[in-house]
């Protein structure tokens, strides 16, 4: 090979380097720098059940309503959210709360605190049913029945939507947006955030995961909480080793009723010190996530 050829090759070869890496920041460039965001959710859903909800425990024969099952659920309101906003607090973190419009009425004065220690009030619903097979107007309905419980009772109107087992419909999208929200979580298919167009603007998703989400892992049934705090370690550890060359988040969701339990907390406690001891690393409330993709 002559030198001309050499420095033309090499000079290609450079170029595209270059051109790959402007590429990639261009795409995964978190604004502040930050290598490795995390975004936590904390579900504000116990006192809003129905009657029997599922729950560890076997279903009632003869629709005998279930006693222990409500006591299960009252855990979260009664200890679970105070026990996490003091965690939160240690590590002065915030969170982005799903609230259920019904549980919100139920204890207005838990979702008041939520708020006025730094947390995002965002919006799940009026109740725990689905909306996804709802008319247009009903499904509206639905959502705005719940933005108002979480308005009476914060004084925030969420931008923010999150429903029910992830389970939106065909107008979903549309209906949020005349709503005036900004972004929903009810995705899988990505670990950093994006836009999708909705009637011509862009509206905003941040990802949701079921890898580290304590309703389907834990709960009493599965996994244990040293489990749980090794599936987090697992999954911040690859997503902080991509972080480096682009835009990563890591997602976690905690339930009240479940991750409010004293083991689950201290696993979170755990997490987070492992977490914080890397460096770029910043946990991000989803509203201020959303901002970062422009909506």
């Amino acid at each position: 090979m002559t030198r001309k050829n050499f420095l033309q090759t090499t000079g290609v070869a450079t170029l595209a380097a270059l051109t790959d890496t402007v590429r990639a920041a261009e795409t995964s460039y978190w604004p502040d720098g930050s290598r490795l965001v995390i975004s936590v959710a904390m579900q504000f859903e116990a006192g809003g059940q129905p009657d029997n909800a599922e729950s560890p425990f076997p279903p009632m024969k003869g629709g005998v309503k279930d006693l222990a099952a409500e006591t299960w659920y009252a855990y979260g309101y009664e200890e679970g959210i105070p026990r996490m906003l003091n965690l939160w607090d240690e590590f002065q973190i915030r969170v982005t709360s799903f609230m259920v419009g019904s549980a919100v009425d139920k204890n207005p004065a838990l979702a008041k605190e939520i708020v006025r220690r730094g947390h995002e009030a965002a919006a799940h619903g009026r109740n725990w049913s689905s909306q996804y097979d709802l008319s247009y107007e009903e499904e509206k309905k639905f959502i705005a029945d719940g933005v108002a419980s979480v308005r009476r009772a914060t004084g925030i109107t969420p931008v923010g939507y999150n429903a029910n087992w992830l389970h939106r419909g065909e107008n979903t999208l549309p209906i949020l947006q005349e709503l005036g929200f900004r972004y929903h979580i009810d995705d899988l298919s990505r670990d950093e955030p994006f836009t999708v167009d909705v009637k011509g603007k862009k509206f905003g998703v941040v990802p949701y995961t079921l890898r580290c989400n304590d309703i389907l892992l834990v709960e009493g049934r599965h996994f244990s909480a040293d489990q749980f705090l090794q599936q987090l370690k697992m999954e911040f550890d690859q997503l902080y080793a991509e972080g480096a060359h682009r835009r990563r988040m890591m997602n976690i969701s905690f339930h009240d009723r479940i991750g409010g339990t004293p083991q689950m907390v201290q696993a979170a406690r755990l997490f987070f010190r492992y977490a914080l001891k890397h460096k770029g690393v910043r946990f991000m409330r989803k509203d201020e996530v959303a901002g970062v993709v422009g909506v």
